[in-house]
């Protein structure tokens, strides 16, 4: 058999263990949902840790999301928005084999996910500069007193561990949106060099399922950190 036959009856980017290319696409892409179902295991138990505390210490979890910056929050949340759009358009593009638009969305895409990271990193400095970040320096007294105007008792241990949430739940999803750019830039890297085509783009739809899903957790973070205690004391 001449290597040109041998070439079409088996495309490059097929693994030898698949079949064809489409049990090779539905493999891969059933392994990134059971991926993603561990990590949904994982951050649901951190939410039901947060509904938890909550409900315990009330008070001290609606000054601590009072605390923090609304505006940098939803600005935040727009830019992921924005990036799983720019995801999903890219996905069309490789789809219909438009390489330089390809490349062109998924630098976009890595421009949002930087920006995110970029305007978390100036909140968490404005926690830092609030001494709300926990440890030894811990100090919640401007919530003690916030508190005293409303007539409500604050412990700053449990002021604490609001703060140990807060920044346990925006650490991680940072951590995963910069594991998200990491795989972005392999697969600009790659689309640059022309190797997905309109039958055979599955690495760019797996990227774009973890980078779905990272936005998605902001999606619920941002209304549990943010919003869920904003209304005034009675």
């Amino acid at each position: 058999m001449s290597d040109s036959l041998i070439a079409l009856e088996h495309p490059t980017e097929l693994q030898h263990h698949f079949a064809d290319m489409e049990q090779q696409k539905s493999t891969s892409t059933f392994g990134m949902w059971l991926f993603l179902g561990t990590e949904i295991m994982f951050f649901g138990g951190m939410f039901a840790a947060y509904l938890i505390y909550r409900r315990w210490y009330y008070n001290e979890f609606a000054l601590g999301s009072r605390s923090i910056n609304i505006w940098l929050g939803t600005i935040n949340t727009m830019v992921l928005i924005c990036s799983s759009l720019t995801v999903a358009l890219g996905v069309r593009a490789a789809q219909m084999g438009k390489r330089k638009l390809l490349v062109t969305l998924l630098l976009i895409t890595m421009v949002f996910g930087v920006a995110f990271l970029g305007i978390k990193g100036v909140e968490w400095y404005q926690k830092y500069e609030e001494h709300h970040v926990p440890g030894s320096s811990f100090n919640a007294s401007d919530l003690v007193s916030v508190g005293q105007k409303y007539g409500v008792h604050i412990n700053q241990a449990h002021s604490q561990i609001y703060f140990s949430l807060y920044f346990a739940l925006t650490g991680l999803h940072a951590l995963h949106m910069v594991v998200g750019l990491g795989i972005f830039t392999v697969l600009t890297y790659f689309a640059w060099k022309g190797k997905y085509t309109p039958e055979y783009h599955t690495p760019i739809e797996i990227g774009g399922l973890y980078w779905h899903f990272v936005d998605i957790v902001w999606i619920y973070l941002f209304p549990l950190l943010y919003l869920i205690d904003r209304k005034p004391f009675h």
